[in-house]
């Protein structure tokens, strides 16, 4: 049974930063999603093993996203959060997106973290 598991969340000032870290390996394509009440997921970033990124806009410039191999974790540090950052943040993976346009489609994605909440404070 596959398992990504997200840790890094927590609660933050608007301003402040926050990274979130998720642990997989051996996936071509990966991503972070976020979810908040009554919204649907949608993508915030991902990568592909060949080193490709790509953002949703509301968080171009502010976020980065990130793999370290050799410890087979995924990274999305978010920096200038602001009170509508505030979502449960899930990792996600496959290998099977065949396009660089589909990376921040949920439907994608066969593998998914329990989530992490962020919450950013006015």
């Amino acid at each position: 049974q596959v398992q990504l598991v997200e840790s890094g969340g927590g609660s933050v000032q608007s301003g402040g930063s926050l990274r979130l870290s998720c642990a997989l390996s051996g996936y071509t394509s990966m991503g972070w999603f976020r979810q908040s009440p009554g919204k649907e997921r949608e993508g915030v970033a991902a990568i592909r093993s060949d080193g490709a990124t790509t953002y949703a806009d509301p968080v171009k410039g502010r976020f980065s996203i990130s793999q370290d191999n050799a410890k087979n974790t995924l990274y999305l540090q978010m920096n200038s959060l602001k009170p509508e950052d505030t979502a449960m943040y899930y990792c996600a993976a496959d290998n099977r997106i065949r396009a660089y346009w589909l990376l921040l489609l949920r439907d994608e994605y066969n593998y998914w973290g329990q989530g992490t909440q962020v919450t950013v404070s006015s």
